[in-house]
């Protein structure tokens, strides 16, 4: 079992980044003192649970999470300071601050560092997420410690549940488009207006006109989903919204 550390001191260490192609060294001083950080440890930078869920459900859920009192969200892993940052650049994600561990001296002191030695990835960190006020940790949620890599209790949302548990999240919004689309045009105006973020997915770039078609059941652009439901072109976005 992991050791929950609640009420305990961060780990004192110098982590080792590169900021402007120059080696820059970051204390944990700098990094949590007079700060209320939320970090979120995990196995690998570039692995497929990370990749996908870890970090960009965090980085969605960040505006929620800096609106009550979050200073800062941090990514950890056990990797070197160019893997993390190339992972930065790939992952496109402003509101997550990605720091190396790479010689895993945070994750040791925080006694989550494991052997991955069967995957051929040697000493990582086990996934775990953390509130930390002024350097003190204020709540852990530690996966299970069970084979694989369980990612069950370290997510964003629980996370955001425990800070803030009537915390109002953003919808998840879809749009499929066409470049110079005019109807397409109005419905992200729409979604704009309502201070309302959309992924973006171009027909004939991102996707076929055969995936729009699985996708909605339609050929004509474009077609809008919230939170997994299927709302439609601009006209119905207009009337979704004055049903709201």
């Amino acid at each position: 079992m992991f050791e929950n550390r609640e009420g305990q001191r961060v780990p004192s260490v110098i982590f080792k980044t590169r900021q402007d192609h120059q080696w820059v060294d970051l204390s944990s001083d700098e990094l949590f003192k007079g700060k209320t950080v939320v970090v979120f440890s995990l196995p690998g930078a570039f692995t497929p649970t990370c990749s996908s869920s870890h970090v960009p459900r965090f980085n969605e859920l960040a505006p929620v999470f800096f609106a009550h009192g979050v200073d800062r969200i941090v990514c950890l892993s056990v990797n070197d300071a160019f893997v993390m940052n190339e992972w930065a650049r790939e992952q496109h994600a402003p509101n997550v601050t990605f720091i190396p561990d790479g010689n895993g001296d945070f994750t040791a002191g925080m006694g989550m560092l494991v052997d991955k030695d069967d995957l051929g990835f040697g000493k990582r960190s086990w996934r775990y997420s953390m509130l930390v006020r002024d350097g003190v940790v204020e709540k852990m949620f530690i996966e299970p410690n069970k084979p694989g890599d369980p990612y069950e209790v370290s997510d964003a949302d629980t996370m955001l549940d425990y800070l803030a548990p009537n915390a109002v999240k953003p919808r998840s919004v879809v749009v499929f488009s066409r470049e110079g689309c005019p109807f397409c045009a109005r419905a992200k105006g729409m979604l704009a207006d309502a201070g309302m973020a959309y992924d973006e997915i171009i027909v004939g770039r991102d996707v076929t006109l055969r995936g729009l078609r699985a996708a909605s059941g339609r050929e004509t652009v474009p077609q809008v989903f919230i939170d997994g439901v299927h709302i439609g072109g601009s006209d119905d976005l207009a009337g979704w919204f004055k049903q709201q």
